[in-house]
């Protein structure tokens, strides 16, 4: 990663205000784990790497659109590894949502900080990849118009949700914290 790369990034997680004491955390390790990777999207780093991810709002924000990860049989927000070369969290999180949704005009909420969130969790291991952590990078997304397109590969689902159905779905306190952040910026 570009030395200017990493510190833009740097400068901008250390301007971060975290929602609460699990957020902060995230925000300091993430720091610690920059400091000491110059690539820190490189998926070879044994210990985890910088991910990329988007809350996806309709234009209204009255929606949100969520994936069941194949994987980890849960709901979550589009997301992922860094391609080779891709050093930006907001680029990693835009492509992640055109590959995994289909939704080939989704932006960059206008107003909201980036990130919006940061959340580090761990990754289980499974054949031929140990278990490891995943510090990511949480950007709001506005959906344009658009056909949804599920990734099958990874998503067994894919599908929008109104605000009151989220609670049946028991998602990680983080998603839940960075979902309320999201909708603040839709009045």
């Amino acid at each position: 990663m570009a030395p200017a790369s990493l510190d833009a990034l740097v400068h901008l997680l250390r301007a971060h205000r975290p929602e609460d004491a699990a957020e902060a955390r995230d925000v300091a390790r993430i720091l610690d784990f920059v400091a000491r990777h110059p690539d820190p999207f490189d998926r070879r780093v044994g210990e985890g790497h910088l991910t990329g991810s988007a809350f996806v709002l309709s234009a209204d924000g009255r929606r949100v659109l969520l994936l069941h990860h194949r994987k980890l049989d849960r709901w979550l927000q589009p997301g992922g590894h860094a391609d080779p070369g891709e050093t930006s969290g907001e680029a990693v999180a835009l492509r992640e949502v055109r590959e995994e949704t289909g939704l080939e005009d989704a932006r960059l909420h206008p107003g909201a900080p980036r990130p919006l969130d940061v959340d580090v969790h761990e990754i289980p291991a499974r054949p031929g990849e140990p278990a490891h952590a995943h510090l990511d990078l949480r950007y709001l997304v506005v959906a344009g118009v658009g056909e949804l397109r599920r990734a099958q590969e990874e998503a067994a689902d894919l599908r929008w949700f109104g605000w009151d159905e989220l609670p049946r779905l028991r998602l990680d306190p983080g998603l839940r914290r960075g979902l309320s952040k999201a909708l603040r910026y839709f009045g």
